[in-house]
This record gives structure tokens, sequence and C-alpha cells, in this order.
């Protein structure tokens, strides 16, 4: 990310101050998120009016780098995305960690940092994979587009291993989800994230197959029929895959997807109390207020 000169009061200090600001500009954010926009395709989509009035977006600057961290809630949850410098970032989570229970996507450089803020009971280094419209390789297969009336047999499916899944119809009706049917029962999933459709790129997720229906390539079905729907609009689809799930990997692979990038995933569960945090953010007004900004040192 591109830096920008502080005050020279602060700047001089070598990268121990960070100024922290808030971001409600949607074209600076894209601005920021554009150079990474493989690993960004999550935040990229949360611009999108309805979404970005359910988000929260702060900015931490010093002589050393910067950082980015969105919080933002949605129908399946409260999520965290982390982008930029790790110091920036720790001088981020010191003040906006966030809500106590949230879902994590940060670099993998981040991790140590981000261990500091946050329990993280699943954590994963997953692959990130992209395909655009030139390297696409469909498969055949008959795939249904999913509705919202559909909410139940979705619940249903996800529910197969004792996960739970508290999908709702606006979430189906919003997103884009294709299932292959054994009978009247869906038996594999697929569906996406988010939608990024003014920087043209999308997310596909969830893709899950019933334990009784595996190996049979069905999920190559559904993950070709939600990236064939969204290279429609979008130039480019990305997805995020255990390196250790090598059938997965492979069948992406068929589809054309490619590696672009490694990522940490995780549920996270925020480790100090909120009193701590709320006292360290009056601190750091206080310390910034002749900037206009929280101000916030990092020792190194």
């Amino acid at each position: 990310m591109a830096e920008r000169p502080l005050p020279g009061q602060i700047a001089a200090r070598a990268g121990v101050d960070y100024l922290v600001r808030p971001l409600r500009e949607r074209d600076e954010l894209r601005r920021l998120l554009l150079p990474n926009r493989s690993y960004a395709a999550y935040a990229l989509g949360q611009l999108q009016p309805e979404l970005f009035a359910r988000s929260a977006w702060w900015m931490a600057r010093g002589s050393q780098g910067q950082a980015l961290l969105l919080h933002s809630r949605g129908g399946l949850g409260n999520a965290l995305f982390a982008l930029g410098d790790v110091d920036a970032l720790q001088a981020l989570l010191q003040l906006h960690p966030g809500p106590r229970q949230t879902f994590l996507t940060c670099q993998v450089r981040h991790l140590d940092t981000v261990l500091r803020y946050y329990d993280l009971p699943e954590r994963q280094s997953m692959l990130r994979m992209l395909v655009d419209r030139d390297t696409f390789q469909p498969v055949e297969g008959v795939a249904r587009r999913l509705a919202g009336r559909d909410v139940r047999q979705v619940n249903r499916l996800y529910r197969s291993e004792g996960a739970a899944a508290l999908y709702t119809a606006e979430n189906i009706e919003q997103a884009a989800y294709f299932a292959v049917y054994a009978g009247r029962q869906p038996v594999a999933i697929a569906g996406t994230h988010v939608i990024a459709p003014d920087d043209g790129i999308a997310v596909v997720g969830n893709v899950y197959t019933h334990p009784a229906h595996r190996d049979r390539g069905l999920g190559s079905i559904v993950t070709s029929a939600v990236t064939a729907h969204l290279l429609a609009t979008s130039r480019e689809v990305v997805l995020s895959v255990d390196p250790r799930n090598f059938a997965a990997a492979r069948a992406y692979r068929r589809l054309g997807y490619r590696e672009v990038g490694r990522l940490i995933e995780s549920p996270a569960v925020r480790r100090e109390p909120a009193l701590s945090t709320f006292l360290r953010r009056r601190v750091a007004t206080l310390r910034g207020r002749r900037y206009g900004a929280e101000l916030v040192s990092i020792s190194r």
C-alpha cells in the first residue's frame, strides 16, 4: 500500500507512532484495495452500498507504513479483514479489535500480530485461487440455481455432518447458489461469499457435498455452475481452499483456477475485555487530538 507523509513531529519518530482514523470514502478505499484485488475481493464487495452501510473501516498510517482494517456484519455473522504493514495493523487492533466473535481473514505475515488480540480456534492457511474468462474450463453436469424458498433444504444439507447452518431466504436470494439434486434433495452445493460488480470480481464459497455423494465430481459441477454465472458479469472469480484438501484443489485447477497467494482464515475470539480497549482508545484520542485522529505508539 502506498505511504503518505505524516506531520513532521510524528514522522520523525521513525515509525514508532501511528495515526488511526476511520475511512468512509469508498473511492479512497477502492484505491487502497485494488492493488491487492485477488486477496481483497471480499473487502471490495463490502463497498456495495447495501453492505457498506454495515461496515466500519479504519486506517493506520506511520512513517514505516500503513494498514487497513475492515469490520463488517451480515446475515452469516461478523467478519474482519486486514491488509497492510504489520506494525500499523497492531496499532489498529489495539484500538479497534471489533466484536468479541468474528471471522478473520488476514495475510500470512499478520499472524503473530493477530494472535496477540484473538484466539483462533480453527486457524487455517488457505490457498487463494483465481480464474478469469480466458482460463475458465467449465465441466458438464446439471446444477440448478437456488432461490429463497429452498433455504430449508440448504440448511439441511449444510448440517449433514453436524455443522451449524443458519442461512435465511434473503441470504440465498441476494447471492448465487447452485445445487445438484438426487431426487428432490440437493446433495452438492456451492455459492458466493460476495460479489463486487463495480470492480469485476466475485468470491465463490460454501462448496459442500453430502458425504454419501462424494467422489463423483459433484463439487466440480456446482463450482463450475457458480463460476460460469459469476463470470457473465465479473472479469475474475476467486476462492479459498485448504492446501491439504488435494482433491478440491485439483478439481479447481481443472476448472481453470490458479494459485495467486496464501492467506489465513479462522473464527476469532477477542482476547482482551472491552474495557481495556475502551481505555486505550481514550488515551489515543487525547494524544492525537491535535491531528484530529487517534495516536498510538508501537514498541519495536
